[in-house]
């Protein structure tokens, strides 16, 4: 556990889920510059006594410093949320301080402060900035926060054209801050998000059909490689019973698995709020109406679709699953790890009756058949080409 240092005092903070191994600190130079920009570093302390709006906090470093000014966390990540509900318990904060909210959630009505630590992709950003351009005012405080490798001028591109005037700052420690000046008058344009593709033939029951990717969805405009071999190399998927889509992006492994078996009660599963909203619209709009998050189950295989926002399998019981379906990450924002796919391999476990069965695509260097060697004490290899290979992997 590591801490961090503030005006406002001292705070103990880790990443989600907690790992004592984890040498990666839940903020990084670009949370600290921000923070001592608004103690008043560079002038006045600025002032917080309206609405605070902080947007891609990643693990809720920002909000928990912040608490006092009552601050709004706007995320697409189930962990990021997870995560600022630990540390303000963790740092005697009530959790009702801090209002949480999804990027598909409705914004604030009016925003007096506006923080943003910059995404990965500039795909997410354009998207909130649009959603979040006609809740501020004249007077509002704009400022963003990124490491310099995060910083590029398309980013500053999207602040000016869709909410003003933008500089930046010096960089301190590899970060850079952006400062914007809301122009209320500014013809910003429709939001191009969600977008919408068809799929390509050849990958069963899915091809042709049309898929829908809300913004910082993995592979928004097109079918990665990695999908694609993994459609094709499919297990039988008639008969299975329960199946997920375990970080299902846009939803389209579940979306085959349903089209396959009018029976199959297939659950998509992802800590993205963006990828769920995509899925569930992907789903929609080719079989029919799901039952969100919530339980239940209706008639016909509209019925039985469920979208979830878990770490991994955690909220699934154990030994329900039939057949779990997934791609797994590599990276957690821009760190590379195989500790998420590790997470969700036991969670694979655990969840799979007797007999189930855990299929994963993967790039062929990333070596998983050790790993779920080592957990299921069985591996074999389904399909592979140069770059991928599909691993099957049996609960005895």
């Amino acid at each position: 556990m590591n801490h961090l240092s503030t005006s406002s005092g001292e705070f103990a903070l880790t990443r989600f889920p907690e790992d004592p191994r984890d040498p990666l600190r839940a903020w990084d130079a670009a949370d600290e510059y921000l923070l001592r920009h608004l103690d008043g570093i560079d002038g006045e302390p600025a002032d917080l006594s309206g609405t605070v709006v902080v947007l891609g906090d990643r693990w809720g470093a920002l909000v928990t410093a912040l608490a006092g000014h009552r601050p709004v966390q706007i995320t697409d990540s189930y962990l990021t949320q997870q995560a600022t509900r630990a540390n303000l318990s963790r740092n005697g904060v009530a959790e009702d301080t801090v209002r949480l909210r999804t990027t598909m959630d409705p914004p604030p009505p009016r925003i007096d402060v506006l923080l943003i630590r910059v995404p990965k992709g500039l795909s997410l950003l354009e998207d909130q900035l649009h959603r979040l351009a006609p809740h501020v005012h004249a007077g509002t405080l704009v400022v963003g926060a990124g490491m310099v490798t995060e910083i590029h001028t398309s980013t500053l591109q999207l602040f000016e054209r869709i909410l003003g005037p933008t500089t930046t700052s010096l960089a301190a420690k590899k970060a850079r801050l952006i400062f914007c000046s809301p122009d209320t008058g500014l013809s910003r344009g429709a939001n191009p998000w969600p977008r919408s593709y068809a799929l390509p033939g050849g990958i069963g029951a899915v091809s042709g059909l049309t898929v829908t990717n809300h913004a910082g969805t993995f592979c928004a405009d097109r079918l990665d490689i990695g999908t694609r071999f993994f459609l094709q190399n499919l297990p039988p998927l008639r008969g299975r019973g329960h199946v997920v889509d375990l970080g299902c992006g846009n939803g389209v492994i579940g979306l085959a698995a349903a089209l396959s078996d009018d029976d199959a009660e297939v659950t998509f599963i992802d800590e993205s709020y963006q990828a769920l909203a995509s899925a569930e619209a992907t789903f929609e709009a080719n079989v029919g109406a799901g039952t969100g998050s919530g339980a239940g189950t209706d008639s016909g295989a509209a019925g039985r679709a469920t979208f979830l926002a878990a770490d991994g399998m955690s909220g699934v019981p154990a030994g329900t699953v039939d057949l779990i379906l997934t791609n797994p990450p590599f990276h957690t924002h821009r760190a590379r790890t195989d500790a998420t796919a590790w997470r969700m391999f036991n969670g694979s476990r655990a969840a799979l009756r007797r007999g189930g069965e855990l299929w994963v695509v993967a790039n062929r260097h990333l070596g998983y058949h050790v790993k779920l060697r080592r957990l299921f004490g069985n591996c074999e290899v389904a399909a592979s080409d140069r770059k991928f290979v599909v691993l099957r992997a049996v609960k005895r």
